[in-house]
Order: C-alpha cells, then sequence, then structure tokens
C-alpha cells in the first residue's frame, strides 16, 4: 500500500512540474513579444518594472484559463494598443510601417543603378 502511495505521489509532483514547466515557457514566448509600456525598448520578458511582473501575471492567468496565444494578444492589443506587441499584424494602420522599407529599398535600388549606368 505504501508503494502505491508514494508511486500515485510520484506521477502527480512528475505530472505538477512539467505542467508548470510548459506553461512558463508559453509565458515566456508571448511575453518575449510584448513591449514594456514603462521602459520602452525592453520587453516584458526583460523588464523587471512593476507593469511587465504584472503583465507575466495577466498573461500566466489567461494560460490558466485555456486562451490561445492569439487570444491573449487580441486582449493585450485590445486594453494597450497595437504598440504593445513588437510584431504588428498587416492591417490599413500599420501598412505604411510595413511598405516603408519595401519602398526604401526599391529607391536606393534604382539610386544605385542610375549612378552605376551613368558612368
Amino acid at each position: 500500500m505504501f508503494k502505491i502511495i508514494n508511486l500515485v505521489l510520484f506521477l502527480y509532483f512528475t505530472f505538477n512540474i512539467s505542467y508548470a514547466n510548459e506553461t512558463n515557457t508559453k509565458v515566456d514566448q508571448i511575453t518575449k513579444n510584448l513591449r514594456c509600456l514603462i521602459c520602452q525598448g525592453q520587453s516584458v520578458y526583460d523588464s523587471q518594472s512593476d507593469f511587465a511582473i504584472s503583465m507575466k501575471l495577466v498573461v500566466k492567468k489567461k494560460i490558466n484559463e485555456g486562451k490561445e496565444d492569439k487570444e491573449i494578444y487580441d486582449y493585450l492589443k485590445n486594453k494597450y494598443g497595437e504598440w504593445i506587441v513588437y510584431d504588428p499584424e498587416l492591417n490599413r494602420n500599420t501598412f505604411l510601417l510595413w511598405s516603408i522599407p519595401l519602398i526604401l529599398f526599391v529607391f536606393g535600388g534604382l539610386l544605385i543603378v542610375r549612378k552605376v549606368s551613368i558612368k
């Protein structure tokens, strides 16, 4: 009987530890893509501000509620705006943000071709 209880306890704690590690990994993955609103230029994952700590707790709570990554990002974008995510999606508001590098690349290439062909 003692061996069975030990086995059950062992399996219980092993499962809980692996679930906690999985949850922490997912929290880390999501918070690396979130911008800290207090210490600009740092992700929530890297920051130790009160805001970042509370964001990590919010993300962990949402994961424990069974929310998917997209649902968590949508919740945070609705609450804090598109700026909180490091990788904004392509939409009407961010079209210029995504198109400027392409425009600069094409313009620079045309300048180089023009300079090379003149000589």
